[in-house]
């Protein structure tokens, strides 16, 4: 379309003149007929015209294919406008109709050797956007002429045209040799030649990653550096984008290609200079700190950046987005340049909140009072969607400059008093972070929010006013009251607002027991017993449990200490930034999604990374101080991160808090109406609450005095896997009989003698009804008898732990072995491994103390109640990003889709549907982990077929790998 689009344009150049509008306007009937018959006519005039006349129907969208011989009958002409013309209908129509694009072979071949160099380039171009295999082999030869000719013009198109005919035949090009001749055309003496060989070879790259075209050395570099200065702005680009893709020896290099790379940044093309920022962004990571060019470099980037955003909105939108990963990378580049963010009153919307994320992002303290002096006027803006952002905006100045804190609550208080309503409801969602950022600071103003608790009609406010109740409960007098008001309406609130409900609800009962036992019972059976919501119950059936087994664990955890919220929550993760920066002047810096999100059937997609720092041995100054390949160095004690999404749910342990066995059955008959819901339980709260934690989180002494346990209902949703007639109507294993039992892994040695002074452990891990269990060989090999055994576990990524103590009953004598059993559970302390499934282990006996690490079978934590109902299944699917999908592959599995699913069940793999296309079996299979992870799997299975796909999808995408170790595993074994 864009060579068409082109070719159009030369065409006004060729003697068009401004009257040729006249050939769109007509809508006469039996055109074609008419043109035929100018098309053969023998004057050349009436030919030109016709061909005119043709091209006007064909890009007003007119199927004029009927005419493809007559037009390509006037090829032979030396009138290059016309065969500009009749080339143009060629690329259109050939691919409909190839047998008759034949017959233009000879002229393109002929065109080739014309004396005119704009008629040989219009040949090759022509012949490479015509993408039909047979005349593909044809090209070759008038190809490979062209990429050598004379004429710089020829040699640019004809470099273009390998990237068009690799993208049709790929091996074509290959056996051609002319990717080689590509290469040698890097070192051409015109630059726009240079330019085009570079686009070319990184079009091929980016579809084979793997293959290393583009061989960078500081030759080549040299070579692009020089050709830099003399192309056009679209070669600029090109080559500054290849220079992107270049990683520097060491400093020296860098601050050399630096140099030479800084003149671009006053280009009048926005895309260069874009282009340019990327390369210096990428080769600043190199360059020592203490470097006088490193401070001047940072000098130097400012104004271009500044002098993007005097252009249209569109392009300034762009900018913007830009300048946000910039800034996030290096505030210190445009830390003194705030005054341009200023929003103007003109400015597009997008354009506003654009700025406003970028000023928030600059603020600090020395430049806070100009910026909430401009937030505030912002507040009083007539644009509901900016006044709100701004409102935000003041909060987030509170919680990222600590000194500007007081400042901005007594500003929010200000925008409260203006009553208007959706400004007092952002301030209070706002206030809340602020309460959380410096507790016991600013609650003096609760009294002022409390007034405005009648207009908040926005979820969020509704549930940021609820949060605060909750949490500052004993110092509002009349917080019971306050919260039955939100109660009265409880089913016609949002999720998010009932859920922030029932804690404050529980919070407050936890704080003033004797006052609110009556609202705890209301609101606990309203969320239990009267919601559909599966998030709303299931926090209600944890607070229950917890209150009704031991209410002062329900206070330990309910009243817990907050973490402080971090000053900036809306940062890109560090990994994902670098990758952003890399691709700077692209659509992944504007959507700020890398391009693997967005871009369909990429056929291989590189993740790119910042080089690491060099020089002064500094990390760069930027929220990511890990290592390029992203490996934490940490000691494994360190506790997982807030923002780590696996390790927040990991720490979501969604199993029974009881023994090792299956929960005990609830007892049957008991109605939640019928009972009295919190009596006798609760009674520690209001007594003594000096009482030490119970043991027995299952605990029957706590629920001994008829306090009522959850219904039969919840326990059966925490504990084994529920079965019936639904089961057989969605077993599509075909009838092929009971599953073959869980996968065991073989034992192996974990301690070795020499380093267990002579105590040998191998062993493995199993489930079995239910329970996970680490079988273990203990071998003596030393001269001493061995007695007093211990075993503790370190805190893993499942919270994996001994369930008991480890039973060697009787001593170990020299050279004697024993087996044990040591049954586990899933409620011990979590923390994110590396590998995920990594676990250390200490065991003690009478002579030391060992160490050792092992890594269990992801399989082992599949639990039995995994299998998804159908139409649960699809929405979740769907629901799961596509970011979080992952393809592998099983190799040498020869087994049948039957056979598969049936060996997978054993392991707690359930296929939820089955079907077959294209004689293909495709299982979609569901299963749960310990800790309430989902993940859902696609496999394909193809008769005769050694070779399996496997697609998983998951919220948490960092136990995919795990997972797909153990389907390998189980299926192979």
């Amino acid at each position: 379309m864009q060579e068409w689009a082109s070719q159009l344009c030369e065409n006004r150049q060729f003697g068009s003149k401004m009257t040729d509008s006249k050939y769109f306007t007509t809508t006469k009937k039996g055109e074609i007929f008419e043109l035929k018959a100018e098309l053969n006519s023998d004057k050349k005039e009436k030919k030109k015209e016709a061909v005119k006349k043709v091209i006007a129907s064909m890009t007003v969208g007119k199927d004029v294919s009927a005419l493809f011989p007559d037009v390509v009958n006037c090829m032979q002409t030396d009138n290059l406008e016309l065969k500009k013309l009749v080339y143009l209908y060629l690329m259109n129509y050939a691919k409909s109709q190839p047998d008759m694009a034949i017959m233009a072979v000879n002229t393109f071949v002929k065109d080739c050797e014309d004396p005119n160099p704009l008629i040989r380039a219009l040949a090759v171009r022509t012949m490479g956007c015509i993408r039909v295999d047979k005349i593909t082999e044809y090209l070759c030869e008038p190809l490979r002429k062209c990429l050598k000719d004379e004429d710089p013009y020829v040699r640019k198109t004809a470099a273009v045209c390998v990237a068009k005919l690799h993208d049709i035949n790929a091996q074509l090009v290959e056996d051609q040799g002319f990717l080689d001749t590509l290469k040698d055309l890097i070192s051409d003496s015109n630059p726009m030649v240079v330019a085009n060989a570079v686009a070319a070879l990184s079009e091929i790259a980016e579809s084979h990653p793997n293959s290393n075209l583009l061989d960078l050395n500081p030759q080549t570099i040299n070579k692009l550096l020089t050709a830099l200065n003399e192309c056009t702005e679209w070669g600029q680009i090109f080559i500054l984008d290849c220079l992107a893709n270049y990683t520097p020896r060491d400093d020296r290099e860098s601050q050399s290609i630096c140099e030479r790379v800084t003149p671009r940044l006053s280009h009048a093309n926005s895309a260069v200079v874009l282009s340019a920022v990327k390369v210096l962004m990428k080769f600043m990571e190199m360059l020592p700190k203490d470097l006088d060019y490193y401070g001047t470099l940072l000098k130097k980037l400012a104004p271009p950046l500044v002098t993007l955003l005097s252009a249209e909105p569109e392009l300034q939108y762009v900018a913007l987005r830009n300048i946000n990963l910039i800034v996030q990378r290096r505030p210190e580049i445009l830390k003194h340049e705030m005054k341009v963010f200023f929003v103007k009153y003109n400015d597009p919307i997008y354009v506003k909140l654009e700025k406003l994320d970028i000023m928030i992002r600059l603020a600090s303290q020395a430049n806070i009072a100009q910026v909430l002096a401009e937030l505030k006027e912002y507040a009083t803006e007539v644009d509901v969607d900016f006044v709100r952002k701004a409102v935000r905006a003041i909060g987030r100045c509170a919680i990222k400059v600590e000194q500007s804190a007081e400042r901005c609550v007594s500003t929010l208080l200000d925008l409260i008093q203006t009553k208007v309503n959706y400004v007092v409801q952002e301030a209070i969602v706002v206030i809340k972070d602020i309460f959380r950022k410096y507790p016991n600071k600013y609650e003096s103003v609760i009294a002022t929010l409390c007034e405005n608790l009648d207009s908040l009609d926005e979820p969020e406010a509704r549930a940021a006013m609820i949060w605060i109740v909750g949490e500052y409960a004993e110092r509002i007098d009349n917080a019971d009251e306050l919260l039955e008001s939100f109660l009265e309406g409880f089913h016609d609130e949002s999720t998010q607002v009932q859920l922030q409900l029932l804690t404050a609800i529980v919070k407050l009962f936890l704080k003033k027991p004797t006052e609110t036992q009556e609202l705890v019972q209301q609101v606990l059976s309203l969320a239990t017993q009267d919601s559909d919501n599966p998030d709303l119950r299931d926090r209600g059936y944890i607070y229950w449990r917890l209150l009704s087994t031991d209410p002062v664990a329900a206070k330990e955890v309910v009243l817990a200490e907050k973490p402080l919220i971090s000053e900036e929550t809306d940062l890109i993760e560090p990994t994902l930034l670098e990758e952003l920066i890399c691709h700077i002047g692209t659509l992944a810096s504007v959507y700020h999604k890398p391009p693997s999100a967005f871009v369909e059937g990429s056929r291989g997609v590189q993740h790119k990374r910042l080089p690491g720092s060099a020089g002064s041995g500094e990390s760069v100054e930027s929220p990511d101080t890990g290592s390029a390949a992203g490996v934490s160095d940490a000691p494994p004690a360190v506790i997982p991160s807030q923002g780590d999404l696996l390790g927040d749910l990991l720490n979501l342990d969604l199993t029974p808090p009881a023994t090792t066995g299956p929960p005990p059955p609830a007892t049957s008959g008991m109605q939640l109406g019928a009972m009295d819901l919190l009596g006798g339980g609760l009674d520690s709260l209001m007594g003594d609450e000096s009482e030490p934690l119970g043991g027995d989180l299952g605990g029957s002494s706590a629920m001994g005095a008829g306090f009522g346990a959850p219904p039969a209902a919840p326990a059966a949703s925490f504990s084994a896997p529920v079965s019936g007639g639904l089961d057989d109507l969605f077993d599509l294993g075909g009838g092929v009989g009971m599953p073959m039992g869980a996968y065991s892994p073989p034992k192996t040695v974990w301690l070795p003698a020499m380093k267990g002074k002579g105590l040998e452990i191998s062993g493995t891990f199993a489930r079995r009804a239910g329970v996970i269990q680490m079988e273990m060989t203990l071998t003596n090999k030393a001269m001493s008898v061995m007695t007093d055994f211990a075993i503790q576990f370190n805190r893993n990524s499942f919270g994996l732990a001994p369930a008991g103590p480890l039973q060697v009953l009787t001593p170990l004598s020299p050279n004697q072995s024993i087996e044990v059993t040591l049954p586990l559970n899933t409620v011990g302390p979590v923390m994110k491994m590396d590998p995920l499934n990594n676990l250390q282990v200490a065991v003690k006996n009478n002579i030391d103390v060992f160490y050792f690490s092992c890594q269990y079978p992801i399989s082992m934590l599949f639990v039995e109640d995994g299998k998804m109902e159908r139409q649960v299944f699809l929405a979740t699917w769907k629901d799961i990003s596509n970011d979080n999908e992952a393809q592998f592959q099983i190799k040498d599995c020869h087994l049948s889709s039957d056979a598969v699913s049936n060996k997978l069940q054993g392991s707690n793999i359930f296929t939820i549907a089955k079907r077959t296309v294209d004689g293909q079996d495709m299982l979609y299979q569901s299963t749960k982990l310990s800790n309430g992870i989902w993940v859902l799997a696609e496999l394909r299975v193809q008769t005769g077929n050694p070779t399996f796909t496997v697609c998983l999808k998951c919220r948490a995408p960092e136990v995919s790998q795990c997972v797909f170790q153990s389907y390998d595993a189980v299926l192979k074994n």
